[in-house]
């Protein structure tokens, strides 16, 4: 199997693309027609999607591990994946994905999505070096100007601000 095929299926596999289950009219596709926003609740990441397209769209939201909080080499995602995600069909508007129950850490936010059909588009987060991936897939392929997001879910629970710190005594009765 020669290299570019074996990384074209590799990077289909990862990126995971899910496309709409049902075709309708489409319009040229422009990376402004789906927007994310990432944000972090505990152990929860939530990616606000906003889809302009006018059809529902399959999309993918993935967290792949972020060492040392940076955002790795897009070659260290794309070989090894991402296990953390949630997907599924959006329509036209804006909806949330939400990949719950994360372990403690560090991660990259990805998001993807995608249409099938006589228009067939991807829209992928910014990410530096995806371009190389992209131009493999016969479609028009978007990155999104929301770039992969580094986010960090908390090592331990947040402190509690109504719980007293009672490592000093006085802190208990005001002094």
């Amino acid at each position: 199997m020669r290299m570019t095929v074996r990384t074209t299926l590799l990077a289909a596999a990862t990126i995971p693309l899910a496309v709409a289950v049902a075709a309708a009219p489409a319009s040229a596709a422009e990376a402004s027609d789906v927007t994310y926003a990432f944000s972090v609740t505990g152990s929860t990441v939530t990616n606000t999607i906003t889809n302009n397209t006018g059809a529902s769209i399959g999309c993918t939201t993935s967290l792949a591990a972020a060492p040392d909080g940076e955002l790795p080499p897009v070659d260290d995602i794309m070989r090894t994946g991402q296990s953390l995600y949630q997907q599924g069909d959006i329509p036209p508007g804006t909806t949330t994905q939400t990949v719950t129950d994360i372990p403690d850490g560090s991660y990259v936010a990805l998001a993807s999505c995608g249409r099938e059909g006589t228009d067939p588009a991807m829209w992928v987060s910014a990410y530096p070096g995806i371009e190389q991936y992209l131009v493999q897939f016969p479609m028009t392929a978007n990155t999104v100007q929301q770039a992969s997001t580094v986010v960090t879910v908390p090592n331990s629970d947040p402190k509690r601000e109504d719980i007293p710190d009672l490592s000093e005594p006085g802190t208990l009765f005001g002094s």
